[in-house]
């Protein structure tokens, strides 16, 4: 541009010749004659036509590919790449540059940008809400994953709320819309949501959808209308579809670093209440905190939460044990054999027998991992003592240091697996903690044997003595008895006959 506009004001200001401009210049004088008599100021180069000296023979074979790659799904269509290295394999010796332009070009004019219109939407307070998911890298316990994050956004006051999770289940939607509301402190009217399989079984005419008993469940508990969005089109939950690309840069960019689930939720609850001091979109001389204490009052009261589980129907194997989502869970020896329903929380796993929880452990994400506890072994130790010393259950049990101890100087003696079984059911119906105040007497002692056990156990649990009442003065005696022995021994002379 620079040499553009000395090019024109030498001709058009000073009356200088092309002849001399080009010589001086050594510029041709087409060049300098196009340049000059230019009234835009401004150079545009355009091709008329692209020149494909190596790609040239091979185009029409190019161009049929990709028609028949454009009926298939995006899944299965070739990249450029796939296409260069297929044309490689029919004799191509050009370079990929060649057959990228060319793809370029023809999807430009297969498929021209068509820009979309769309209307201004506004809110009532309290009237809707957005639901999304999203995956993000992040680094946990030092090790690289991708977790699912839960995306929640108020369409009135724009306030947002994310929960990270391993998985993307249905419990997770669960446990993830009662925090949302917890937080909110309320319940909105209608949710706006895409069509994940969690959520919908069956996608029907236009925006009729059938969605999971489990979550019309979970909608009828709060009282809000599910709303779909139509297949492929995420405008109509515009805010919260932002909100993933946004938030992505603000908070997940560099990657987080943190030792737990528990650590990244607390972390991002307290950015998300940082993200409230920004402006509001459509008004911008507030921010989006007031706005939020403006919707809360017409939120509808968040009350009793819904009981977010799926349930499965299972069977316990002979080990006592249930297999759910790559891992194994203990059940109580007496239903072994017997179908039971495992229900899956976000955190929590609970095994249910007869309406009743016999079962309840922390939830492992992890694959092929067994989580036991010992006391749904103790009935089996009873019929099998020798099992405590190599059994799975037992390996790991974190007993308290005294009856530990205790254990131990008992495991090196003959019988001695049966007297500790006989000391765990005792704690088992007595509790631990009495248990482990009767061995630590015991070791004191120095005799830390199983009776010695049980007899502390049984003195520390013992009612005490009833307190001595007072005796009413009206009761007591003028005129104590005195005590004679003697009179036993008169008993016993012959004149006395009933002596005899």
């Amino acid at each position: 541009m620079e040499t553009l506009g000395k090019l024109r004001r030498r001709h058009l200001v000073k009356g200088e010749s092309l002849s001399a401009i080009a010589r001086d210049t050594q510029l041709s004088r087409n060049t300098v004659r196009k340049y000059v008599a230019m009234e835009s100021g401004e150079p545009r180069y355009v091709r008329k036509h692209q020149p494909f000296p190596q790609l040239g023979p091979f185009c029409e074979r190019l161009a049929a590919w990709l028609v028949a790659d454009s009926q298939r799904p995006v899944r299965e269509r070739r990249t450029a790449m796939r296409l260069f290295e297929a044309l490689q394999q029919a004799g191509y010796g050009g370079g990929y540059d060649s057959v990228r332009r060319f793809v370029k070009r023809w999807q430009q004019v297969q498929r021209p940008a068509v820009t979309h219109a769309f209307v201004p939407l506004a809110f009532a307070p309290g009237a809707k809400y957005q639901f999304d998911w999203s995956h993000e890298v992040v680094e946990l316990g030092g090790v690289p994953q991708t977790v699912k994050v839960a995306h929640f956004r108020l369409c009135y006051s724009r306030r947002a709320l994310l929960v990270a999770y391993p998985r993307e289940t249905q419990e997770m939607v669960f446990d993830a819309h009662h925090r949302a509301f917890a937080s909110w402190g309320g319940v909105p009217v209608a949710g706006i949501y895409d069509h994940p399989r969690t959520l919908v079984d069956a996608i029907l005419v236009g925006k009729e959808r059938q969605f999971n008993r489990r979550f019309l469940a979970l909608m009828n508990h709060y009282l809000i209308e599910p709303m779909a969005c139509t297949p492929a089109a995420g405008w109509e939950k515009g805010q919260v579809e932002n909100q993933v690309g946004t938030l992505r840069e603000w908070l997940f960019t560099p990657r987080l670093q943190f030792a737990h689930f528990d650590d990244l939720n607390a972390w991002l609850a307290r950015r998300c209440q940082e993200l409230e001091q920004r402006p509001h979109p459509d008004q911008q001389d507030r921010t989006i905190g007031p706005r939020f204490e403006e919707e809360r009052v017409h939120l509808r009261p968040f009350t009793a939460a819904f009981d977010g589980y799926v349930e499965h129907p299972l069977r316990v194997s002979s080990t006592c044990l249930v297999n759910f989502d790559c891992n194994r869970y203990s059940v109580p020896a007496a239903h072994a054999g017997t179908p039971v329903s495992l229900r899956a929380y976000a955190q929590r796993i609970q095994i249910v027998a007869d309406q009743q929880i016999v079962a309840d452990h922390s939830r492992s994400f992890g694959r092929g991992q067994s989580i036991f506890d010992p006391w749904h072994y103790l009935p089996i130790l009873e019929r099998k003592p020798g099992a405590l010393r190599d059994g799975a259950p037992f390996q790991q049990w974190a007993l308290p240091d005294a009856i530990r101890r205790v254990q131990e100087r008992l495991m090196q003696q003959a019988g001695g697996d049966k007297a500790f079984v006989e000391l765990l059911l005792a704690g088992r119906q007595q509790g631990l903690e009495p248990l482990e105040v009767a061995c630590a007497l015991a070791l004191e002692q120095g005799t830390p044997t199983a009776a010695v056990v049980l007899n502390h156990l049984h003195r520390w649990l013992s009612p005490r003595p009833l307190p001595t009442l007072p005796t009413p003065a009206g009761l007591r005696l003028t005129v104590e008895p005195q005590a004679d022995c003697a009179r036993y021994d008169r008993l016993r002379q012959p004149e006395v006959s009933h002596a005899h």
